[in-house]
């Protein structure tokens, strides 16, 4: 893997860059669509080129208990078992593990936890996640860590942290006796308390990781308290690697996120709210489901050029919610993931023209909103 910086905004900390990948570049700042069980919902691979995703993410946890790795492995790989010939990025399982909750057991040597898919007995390790990954043969391997709960002690965050950094070790090193030559990223913990966040990263900041993620935000806590963790952490995370905050989010958590100098992001949100309803605009969100659309002939967005809003009209998508049909969610996802990919590409744009700052004033003027202090350390 290799990153190149192509530009830094002046009156930001905003990047504009391009990680190149064994199955192809991918523009930054980016969106990465979710696909949890080797599909993004509602999703054909040729949608998902065409609202223009450089990259998906897979789940690690959810593709080992099933279809299992023996099964991917006889196709070669993730990309040819779901037909995606683009960059793919996998997590390492751990965020699933913490969402277990009183089903999984902590130790030293990985998590013991009952299979979702069957109650079996499962133990994840370091090893175990980068042995499976490197058979997804993902472009992006993510370290197994502890993903630390909101709200937390600073004691409890600390040993949270020292234990992911011990797991980040044996993660390097069995990445490297494995010989995968596909990135390998690690995670920065901490909660929300600065020493420790500065403790994770310069102790993996010393490890030499491809890329670093910022895990353990949005897992509950207040927008505000994201917020002055992105103040000075992605700005201290090494300038010549990728940054990546890890399920973020909204259209404007991306902004803002952005504006700190982040340049990667996945969440479910574009997928999920398609599915119930909820649709981004550049006006603000839509609720489809809602009477006032059902005689509405007008597009979603009239400015959006995704296959939805160049088909169908609002009273349209509304009849299609109401009656529970299957194209709604894949219409209503068609836009949302072509939103999310529009508002990066007018962020990249913006950054390589020197007008970012024109755009986030816009971004937020249409929907009737001041752009937020930037508050940066």
């Amino acid at each position: 893997m290799k990153f190149t910086l192509h530009k830094t905004d002046t009156k930001t900390r905003a990047r504009r860059g391009t990680v190149h990948l064994a199955h192809g570049d991918v523009a930054t700042p980016a969106f990465m669509p979710v696909g949890t069980y080797g599909t993004v919902k509602s999703m054909l691979p040729r949608d998902i080129h065409a609202i223009g995703a450089d990259i998906i993410l897979g789940n690690t946890f959810h593709l080992w208990l099933r279809p299992t790795t023996s099964v991917i492995d006889e196709f070669g790989g993730l990309h040819e078992f779901i037909g995606w010939d683009k960059p793919i990025l996998t997590d390492s399982g751990g965020f699933q593990v913490f969402s277990l909750g009183a089903m999984r057991k902590i130790t030293e040597e990985g998590v013991h936890f009952r299979s979702p898919v069957d109650g079996s007995k499962v133990f994840l390790s370091p090893e175990i996640s980068m042995q499976i990954q490197h058979s997804l043969n993902s472009d992006i391997v993510m370290q197994f860590d502890e993903c630390t709960p909101y709200p937390t002690t600073h004691t409890d965050a600390q040993k949270s942290l020292e234990l992911s950094l011990r797991w980040g070790q044996r993660c390097l090193d069995e990445h490297h006796k494995l010989g995968n030559k596909n990135a390998l990223f690690g995670i920065v913990q901490g909660s929300m308390y600065e020493d420790l966040r500065m403790q994770s990263l310069t102790a993996l900041t010393d490890m030499h990781f491809d890329g670093y993620a910022i895990g353990g935000l949005s897992v509950g806590e207040p927008k505000d308290e994201m917020i002055k963790v992105l103040n000075y952490l992605p700005n201290r995370m090494p300038s010549d690697k990728p940054r990546y905050l890890m399920g973020v989010g909204t259209p404007s958590d991306i902004v803002e996120a952005v504006r700190r100098g982040v340049d990667m992001f996945d969440c479910v949100m574009p997928t999920r709210n398609a599915r119930n309803g909820h649709l981004f605009t550049r006006t603000g969100a839509v609720k489809i489901k809602n009477a006032v659309h059902r005689h509405d002939k007008n597009p979603l967005d009239s400015e959006c050029d995704c296959y939805t809003c160049q088909n169908f009209s609002r009273a349209y998508l509304h009849h299609l919610h109401k009656c529970g049909e299957m194209l709604s969610a894949q219409l209503n996802t068609i836009h949302n993931l072509r939103y999310y990919q529009n508002l990066m590409k007018g962020i990249r744009e913006s950054l390589e023209n020197e007008t970012f700052d024109e755009f986030v004033a816009t971004f937020y003027a249409k929907q009737g909103l001041d752009v937020p202090e930037l508050g940066l350390v």
